[in-house]
């Protein structure tokens, strides 16, 4: 069985709106009970450990409650050598701390140079544009991938609030982003590189991270 670790984010600002935002609690809380369900051992971290803000219904994931509020290891205390996979959930937090936290960008790289799985969910998908493999390449380069759209964050209202576009970051380092339908399941696997567009991927992206684990 694997070890996996879920990434956090530990950002709750949600820019300047006074409101506040943290981790989507449907995109950790699906994967963990996928990863576990299939016997696999999950760890929690986030970019400053601690218990991280959370956003979003807690409605039908009361199981993953307490696991969430014991709290996680802080990103850079994290063992590479330790992880078969790392899965980012997303949540508006993402965009602020994801990108900008050159410990986790050192630990996706060392995880995947070693040949394991990296995996990220709607937001998520942030704490990929900064991650380059040893020898030089971005990660993302010439990559399929899925992440949460334009069309989606205008959706919502949150296109002038968040730091940047995700979808256009996703392409300005690289990849080529396939997007889906607004807030339909997409899932898009490009060998050991799992990602997903919105909520409604999340189980869709664990169970490409186990299929990857398991290749």
């Amino acid at each position: 069985m694997s070890t996996i670790l879920t990434v956090l984010t530990s950002h709750a600002s949600l820019g300047e709106t006074g409101r506040r935002t943290g981790y989507y609690v449907s995109e950790a809380a699906e994967p963990w009970r996928t990863f576990t369900a299939a016997g696999h051992t999950v760890d929690l971290a986030s970019i400053a450990g601690g218990t991280p803000p959370s956003d979003g219904d807690w409605d039908g994931f009361e199981d993953f409650r307490p696991v969430a509020a014991a709290g996680t290891l802080p990103v850079a205390g994290a063992d590479p050598a330790r992880y078969d996979a790392v899965f980012l959930a997303g949540g508006h937090g993402t965009m602020w701390d994801f990108p900008s936290s050159g410990a986790l960008a050192a630990l996706l790289a060392s995880v995947y140079a070693r040949g394991g799985v990296v995996g990220a969910v709607c937001h998520g998908p942030a704490g990929l544009t900064e991650v380059v493999l040893p020898g030089g390449a971005h990660l993302l380069a010439g990559r399929e991938v899925a992440g949460f759209t334009d069309e989606e964050e205008s959706a919502v209202g949150l296109t002038e609030v968040v730091p940047f576009s995700l979808q256009q970051r996703l392409t300005a380092r690289g990849a080529v982003v396939r997007p889906g339908p607004p807030f339909a399941a997409n899932v898009v696997r490009d060998g050991r590189l799992v990602t997903g567009q919105n909520p409604a991927s999340a189980q869709g992206v664990a169970e490409a991270i186990l299929m990857a684990l398991s290749a």
